[in-house]
């Protein structure tokens, strides 16, 4: 490919040294010509950063110093690719592992189509390397809800070759244009982590660009939907920032009673008064926890003990 449009590849790490190691050996495959892999690591307290520059020296290492979430370690890799006057930034997990055309095919994908202002692959279980964990998303205004597209269903083609128009992609693989950048601006971070990538979609969207699904680029997520059903934090999160995003993108009156009432109210109730779900008692307070901190205002980083 002659005069390849220029890729920054942003892999986040926060003590996530196996994963990002192997993550780096899988894109070190790719047949792309163009890109410069960038690891931003959020103050991890492993040996993650002397592990990257043993195995990867030509990898360029922001440290951070602490951990920004998934938002503010981002957005520092978007601030060094806008510097760096990159054609494209992709956001890749770094939990994930790729195919050596995946960015190939998304550069191609959005160079023929100018008004796609974020492209995204299909992206499958790590542990079952066909079935479809996102094809893009979707998101419900009358209830305020989000859901990937294509979930838990084995392809068998169902998305066709062609991109695709869709709400939003997965925050875990975007390739982002760099007007998008200049226009809209970086992810929003008083999400810290979780529905950032949805919201900064809508707002792309509303500048006038496409949200993409490109079903032939794949990449395989090391992703257990069980482990984050299952951890308190994570709930937190979500419970906290899909009020933020109905809050940042103007949802109607029925998004807020939907959310509120049908599903956090019956919720919480549930879990309270059913001795079934006696077990879910972390998450319980948790989502007490995030209601609140929603109400009051509290974005970001979780509050801990007093600190942020």
């Amino acid at each position: 490919m002659i005069d390849s449009p220029r890729v920054i590849i942003i892999v986040l790490n926060w003590n996530g040294r196996d994963d990002t190691l192997a993550c780096l050996a899988s894109l070190s495959e790719l047949d792309y010509p163009s890109y410069e892999l960038v690891v931003v690591d959020n103050g991890s307290s492993d040996d993650s950063v002397p592990a990257i520059r043993a195995s990867f020296p030509r990898v360029t290492l922001v440290e951070t110093g602490e951990n920004l979430g998934y938002v503010g370690g981002n957005n520092l890799g978007l601030e060094y690719a806008q510097v760096a006057r990159a054609d494209y930034t992709l956001l890749l997990n770094n939990d994930t592992e790729v195919a050596p055309d995946f960015v190939r095919i998304l550069v191609d994908a959005a160079q023929a189509k100018p008004a796609i202002g974020i492209a995204g692959p299909t992206i499958y279980y790590y542990e079952r390397p066909d079935v479809i964990w996102s094809a893009g998303g979707a998101i419900d205004w009358q209830r305020g809800s989000t859901q990937m597209v294509g979930l838990n269903e084995r392809d068998v083609g169902q998305f066709g070759q062609m991109p695709r128009a869709v709400d939003f992609l997965a925050g875990c693989a975007m390739l982002v244009r760099h007007t998008v950048l200049e226009r809209v601006g970086p992810l929003d971070e008083r999400f810290f982590a979780y529905y950032e990538e949805t919201e900064w979609c809508v707002r792309v969207k509303r500048a006038g660009f496409e949200i993409a699904h490109v079903p032939l680029a794949r990449i395989w997520h090391k992703i257990s939907p069980e482990a984050r059903a299952g951890s308190p934090t994570a709930h937190y999160y979500m419970t906290r920032n899909r009020l933020l995003f109905l809050k940042a993108t103007g949802a109607g009156p029925q998004a807020w009673l939907h959310t509120l009432f049908a599903e956090y109210l019956r919720t919480l109730m549930s879990w309270s008064l059913r001795p079934k779900w006696s077990y879910k008692k972390e998450q319980r307070r948790a989502m007490l926890w995030a209601i609140h901190d929603a109400w009051s205002g509290h974005w970001g980083r979780q509050v801990v003990n007093g600190g942020r």
